[in-house]
């Protein structure tokens, strides 16, 4: 009997605004489109928070910088959520005991 696999929350919204899911085994096109969207993603998230550093560093910026540049901090920081927790859906549950499966650390401490 094949193990079902939990869907995958993709790293875009449909049309509507709504969570996209996928019903995949991770090798798929698809698997491949969200694995490359979700790495550009991370690597954008780094690049801006290089030019974060460099534009608080400024003693001259502007109210529309900081602004702008919050705007976009919260963008990727919302991406960065996304990824993980489409990445922490699909951790592998070790053990097989209650506390395992619910989150504790299995060793009957708490």
């Amino acid at each position: 009997m094949a193990v079902r696999q939990p869907l995958r929350l993709l790293p875009w919204l449909n049309s509507a605004g709504h969570p996209c899911y996928l019903s995949t085994d991770g090798t798929g096109y698809l698997s491949r489109c969200a694995d490359e969207m979700e790495q550009m993603q991370l690597d954008m998230g780094g690049d801006l928070l290089d030019f974060a550093r460099e534009l608080l560093a400024d003693s001259k910026v502007t109210y529309r910088e900081l602004h702008f540049l919050a705007q976009r901090l919260s963008e990727s920081l919302r991406d960065a959520l996304r990824v993980a927790e489409s990445r922490g859906t699909r951790i592998p549950v070790r053990g097989g005991d209650e506390a395992t499966e619910a989150g504790g650390r299995g060793d009957g401490a708490e």
